[in-house]
């Protein structure tokens, strides 16, 4: 091995050790503070609890709250990516001449580059008014509309990975239907979308594990008020949102109320670890299939 092929290997070894590092100084920190905040607050509390308030005199610590206001917007959000995506997929995959396909996938993954903060602004100064003519009762502040955005937003994860998990297909599938007889969309839906499950569901939890994290789009028209409801016209806060609004605060940072934003960063940190490790576990399962 020449001196040039030692160094690119050092080199490499040194960013893989170099990313390794760097997640375990984060997880040893949320551990640290964590560990420290639960020093001064139950754990039983901190799940149970149905309210919010660290930042007012009547101080409570459920995280419940939190995580209805984040599951509510990640659920709206899936209910419009996970359709569309799958459609979008198929049709690239089964129906789409190869040059439109060529022009229309990157165009779709350019979605993916938009800051999220235009998606937020959008949600709120476009989309709300548009939703407050049909549902008359929605508040300025809501679930719904940052919930869309975000669907919009997460779009291009899951018709992408989607698609690629049905070209991997063999191909001898779809040739074994035709011979069947059956019809193209027969074929796609019945054939295809089973054989990909897998690979769907990868992009579906990857998709939701974006959602869980996003921070901008509900910071900006979700609002700020952690309520334990399931009603997406009603102004929530989510837990991505309360750690942005006590880092950008004025609390002390030795304070129980300062240590509130990493007990909340190490939930959403083993929730989707959760997630990555059940999508690492469908991929293997989808390799092992066709391999």
């Amino acid at each position: 091995m020449n001196i040039k092929e030692k160094i690119i290997e050092k080199g490499l070894l040194f960013c893989a050790l170099l990313t390794i590092l760097t997640t375990l100084g984060i997880i040893a920190v949320l551990v640290i503070q964590s560990v420290s905040f639960f020093k001064e607050v139950s754990f039983l509390d901190f799940i149970t609890d149905t309210e919010w308030t660290p930042l007012f005199s009547n101080k409570h610590y459920g995280i419940l709250p939190l995580f209805a206001g984040t599951f509510l917007t990640t659920f709206i959000a899936i209910l419009v990516a996970v359709p569309i995506g799958l459609i979008i997929a198929i049709y690239l995959s089964e129906y789409a001449p190869k040059k439109l396909r060529n022009i229309l996938k990157p165009a779709l993954e350019v979605l993916a580059a938009v800051p999220t903060v235009v998606y937020g602004y959008f949600a709120l100064v476009y989309v709300t008014p548009f939703l407050q003519n049909i549902f008359p009762s929605l508040s300025g502040f809501n679930s719904l509309s940052p919930g869309l955005m975000m669907g919009i937003m997460i779009l291009p994860l899951v018709s992408s990975l989607s698609e690629d998990a049905l070209y991997a297909v063999p191909k001898f599938l779809k040739e074994g239907s035709f011979a069947l007889g059956a019809t193209k969309f027969q074929t796609a839906w019945k054939v295809m979308v089973p054989a990909a499950f897998s690979g769907i569901a990868v992009s579906v939890i990857l998709a939701i594990s974006r959602a869980i994290g996003e921070t901008m789009i509900v910071a900006i028209a979700a609002g700020q008020q952690p309520r334990l409801t399931m009603n997406p016209l009603v102004p929530v806060e989510t837990a991505t949102t309360y750690i942005v609004q006590v880092s950008m605060g004025d609390v002390p940072h030795d304070s129980i109320e300062y240590k509130t934003i990493f007990a909340v960063g190490m939930s959403l940190f083993v929730f989707t670890l959760v997630l990555n490790n059940i999508s690492f576990w469908l991929k293997k399962r989808y390799q092992e299939t066709y391999n």
